[in-house]
């Protein structure tokens, strides 16, 4: 028995002494960062889960480390992990957040952890989940009820996944984030300071950070006090005095240095110049300064995730579907020319070893790819939801993808009709008869509706709603038509709504049909191709106009014959040996044509 008890004691001691060498300290300091009472320089690389096939997670990090990164930071985007409400996914593919952290220790990277709950990031609605829109006058970021019940309920949630993998706790995760850049969007500090302590609450003991634009008014209304304070971003002495000045009992760092910029549909590629890069490098790095690369690795806004801008009220700009980011590692993976510049620049400063840059990933070119037109969103209408007036995506709870907004036409038969407001691409029909687009951008969302012999005219809005504004005063952006519908003034009254989110589910269920539509707008078509083996690959939509495309069910995003972005890229993960089948919708074109495939994004 006495043999047991001191087996026993000796497994305790061990496994004490295991957690305690497991365990380290993270500090801050006016001079700067400290790991284990050691000062520590973060070299940190930005990219985000959610963008990443899961599959490449511990090939994106490796190229990390290999470019002379220690450290990874990684958004957590709320609408993302939180399904629908109170309903949280952690587990499958891509929300496995705290498998992505594991494996970034498992390469021997730390974290910075950047949960929001608002992220910016070129994605929708800046994390926040769209079903707050629900709620008419909810105003979010703020001390709103009706904000901060759901904005707890996600922390909460949350704080379970990533409490445990703290350094403190033998995890790889040095700092959290508050909030983000909120020194551009609102003055709170008593919610500023409501989330830290909901953090705290919830377990989180490592220190805190902010990130603000290195501006005396930013970081006066961004900043936590005792936070470090985080640069967006930090690449000068002034912008340092600027975070001291700010917080002097605080280190600085710079929060995100930009090695390239995003991406609007309609302009030219981003393309941040290399001289610029290593100008910032080069001072960051000689002044022994921590900073984060924002981004290290993009990836993609699969799907519905890419967000949108707007700087004034009848401005908007949608990000494409490609988050390549013009970064150093590129949408696939690949080290670029500016990769190799900042690994042998970090090379030049850093004491450890930087390892061998990854093997590229395999890429496909798969032979062209025949398409039928086999069927359209007219017959395949579900029922509809009557209302006085209409209402946007999400009253319905729809997030984004088409809904279709029907009345007659009673009094005013003809003339000019004007849609208050469409969010955000709109195909307007008179008695199934193609009239006009409107697009959201501009404010000019009024259309000349024709004479027509029918008594009681029938009209159509087909609205395709686009990513939710993520950054600035005017991210309350809601879907499909927020307001009214005005014919030579007279409003529209008694519409027919039909719900078409057009994600998997929806197109999985499609009925196939050779009656003939009442318009050649919004068709599906499909296609088949067989491959004996896969690989990554980008479909070449540049014979379609605009919609999304659907490759063995997966949504890869939109596209756009505005450009600039004509190839979506397709993981190979989400292609198989065999057949494979690809489902593209145009909202405009009626006529199918080929696709085909490239080995890069332009």
């Amino acid at each position: 028995m006495r043999k047991l008890t001191l087996l026993l004691l000796a497994l305790l001691i061990c496994s004490i002494s295991v957690k305690a060498q497991d365990s380290h300290q993270f500090t801050l300091s006016p001079a700067g960062f400290s790991l284990d009472g050691k000062p520590f320089q973060i070299i940190s690389g930005e990219m985000h889960p959610a963008r990443i096939p899961h599959e490449y997670w511990h090939h994106r990090i490796k190229m990390a480390k290999a470019m002379g990164c220690n450290t990874i930071a990684a958004y957590v985007f709320w609408n993302y992990q939180e399904t629908s409400p109170g309903v949280f996914d952690y587990t499958t593919g891509n929300h496995n957040i705290a498998e992505f952290i594991k494996i970034c220790k498992e390469e021997g990277m730390w974290v910075l952890l950047r949960p929001g709950p608002y992220v910016c990031a070129e994605w929708d609605f800046g994390g926040l989940p769209s079903y707050l829109l629900k709620t008419p006058d909810i105003k979010v970021r703020c001390m709103d009820d009706r904000y901060m019940a759901p904005l707890t309920r996600y922390v909460n949630s949350l704080s379970k996944e990533i409490a445990p993998l703290q350094c403190v706790n033998g995890g790889p995760i040095l700092m959290v984030q508050v909030e983000n850049e909120y020194g551009s969007y609102g003055n709170d500090k008593i919610y500023l300071n409501a989330l830290k302590e909901l953090w705290l609450s919830n377990g989180i003991k490592v220190p805190f950070y902010t990130a603000d634009g290195p501006t005396d008014f930013m970081l006066d209304a961004g900043h936590v006090a005792g936070a470090a304070v985080g640069l967006d971003s930090g690449g000068s002495d002034a912008d340092f005095a600027t975070a001291a000045k700010a917080d002097p009992t605080a280190p600085a760092f710079s929060s995100e240095t930009y090695p390239g910029w995003l991406t609007h549909w309609g302009e030219k590629w981003a393309g941040a110049d290399t001289a610029d890069i290593r100008k910032d490098l080069t001072f960051l790095l000689k002044n022994k300064h921590s900073f984060n690369l924002y981004v290290v690795h993009g990836g993609t806004n699969f799907g519905y995730t890419a967000g949108a801008n707007a700087f004034k009220e009848t401005e908007y700009q949608p990000d494409v579907t490609s988050y390549d980011y013009d970064a150093p590692i590129d949408e696939q993976g690949n080290a670029t020319p500016k990769y190799l510049m900042m690994r042998k620049l970090i090379k030049q400063y850093v004491s450890y070893k930087i390892p061998e840059i990854p093997k590229p990933i395999k890429t496909i070119i798969i032979p062209e790819i025949k398409m039928q037109s086999f069927t359209n969103i007219w017959q395949n209408l579900p029922a509809a939801i009557h209302t006085a007036q209409p209402k946007p995506m999400e009253a319905f709870d729809q997030n984004q993808g088409l809904m279709l907004y029907r009345t007659k036409l009673i009094g005013h038969k003809s003339g000019m009709l004007t849609i208050t407001e469409p969010h955000d691409f709109a195909l307007i029909f008179i008695n199934g008869k193609y009239v006009d687009s409107v697009y959201r951008d501009g404010g000019k969302w009024s259309v000349k509706i024709p004479q027509t012999d029918v008594k009681e005219p029938v009209l159509d809005i087909l609205v395709e709603g686009m990513g939710h504004i993520n950054f600035a005063q005017y991210m309350i952006d809601r879907k499909g038509i927020t307001d009214r519908v005005v014919l030579n003034g007279m409003t529209l009254m008694n519409w027919d709504t039909y719900k078409l989110p057009l994600d998997e589910q929806f197109v999985s269920n499609l009925k196939s049909t050779t009656e003939t539509a009442p318009n050649d707008k919004a068709t599906f078509f499909k296609g088949e191709f067989d491959l004996k083996t896969t690989g990554d690959t980008y479909f070449d939509l540049s014979k379609y106009a605009k919609g999304v495309v659907f490759v063995n069910r997966h949504n890869l995003g939109r596209f756009w014959n505005r450009g600039p972005q004509k190839h979506l890229y397709c993981p190979a993960s989400w292609l198989k040996q065999g057949k494979n089948d690809i489902v593209v919708f145009d909202m405009q074109s009626s006529t199918a044509a080929a696709v085909t495939s490239s080995a890069t994004l332009k």
